[in-house]
């Protein structure tokens, strides 16, 4: 317990400093490239931050796996080729979360276009993962100064207990649509927006899956929705938020959560089964 401890006291401080190294270059002159696609995007700051986060983690824990979004060519800089960098003291670099042993799980600008637009809100997010299990997460919004963590003791928001909403009637609920949806499923994401406006209060998409998982957590959100493929960085660490303050995270068919299947709805936990039903008939 001890170490799930320490490990969540280190995410905190990993978050914090990621997080900073954005900030100090949010709304100033980036590099922006794309990946995947034109509107899937990856600036100096994501690569920098990832990096500040992975370098304060090995200092305490060298040689553990990482999990992260970005990749790491060049990571030492042409100006230090020979001194170690951050991931060279790391063990391996992984492509999912391995089944035994510690795995760090990266995501240094979560809403990376928003953080490209000057929009504030974006994270960084951490999760701390052993044998599968997520022991510990931190989501820090740096332009909004909030901080969500959790260990094996709590889960806070600025030092505030988290609890869910206590909202129980899904005509009051507030759903965010969370992931990316491409072009081509759009009629998809039609269907389940339509679905989610004739059940529920009112819905949100707000560009930040980790932002959005974190304010289910909260109670400022009611659920959180998606049936589109997702990442381990886009989703551990809020999960594990989700449910250390007292919510139900489950797949769509309201069956055991997995990052490795497509997608996830995560609620407050008073009436899961509305939201999952929701999401079936969006399907069918």
């Amino acid at each position: 317990m001890s170490d799930a401890r320490q490990r969540a006291a280190l995410t905190e401080r990993a978050v914090r400093a990621g997080g900073a190294v954005a900030r100090d270059v949010f709304r100033g002159e980036l590099t922006i490239e794309t990946k995947a696609n034109k509107n899937d995007l990856v600036t100096d700051a994501d690569r920098e931050a990832q990096r500040q986060v992975v370098h304060t983690i090995v200092q305490e824990f060298p040689n553990e796996a990482f999990l992260t979004e970005e990749s790491f060519e060049n990571p030492g800089g042409e100006d230090a080729p020979d001194a170690p960098t951050p991931i060279q003291r790391a063990g391996e670099v992984v492509d999912s979360v391995p089944e035994t042993g510690p795995c760090w799980v990266v995501d240094p600008i979560d809403g990376t276009a928003n953080f490209a637009r000057g929009i504030r809100l974006w994270t960084t997010s951490v999760a701390a993962v052993d044998d599968g299990e997520t022991v510990a997460a931190g989501t820090y919004l740096p332009s909004l100064q909030d901080i969500y963590t959790a260990g094996p003791d709590s889960a806070t928001r600025n030092g505030e207990t988290l609890v869910t909403s206590q909202r129980d009637d899904p005509e009051t609920f507030a759903v965010g649509l969370v992931a990316y949806w491409a072009g081509d499923r759009s009629e998809q994401f039609g269907a389940l927006a339509r679905e989610v406006a004739a059940r529920f209060g009112d819905s949100r998409r707000f560009g930040s899956f980790q932002a959005t998982l974190a304010m289910v957590a909260s109670g400022e959100l009611d659920a959180a929705v998606t049936t589109e493929p997702i990442t381990a960085w886009d989703t551990l660490a809020g999960v594990k938020l989700v449910e250390a303050a007292g919510g139900t995270v489950t797949d769509p068919d309201g069956s055991a959560w997995s990052a490795e299947t497509d997608g996830l709805v995560a609620s407050n936990g008073r009436t899961h089964d509305a939201v999952v039903d929701s999401i079936q008939a969006a399907i069918e």
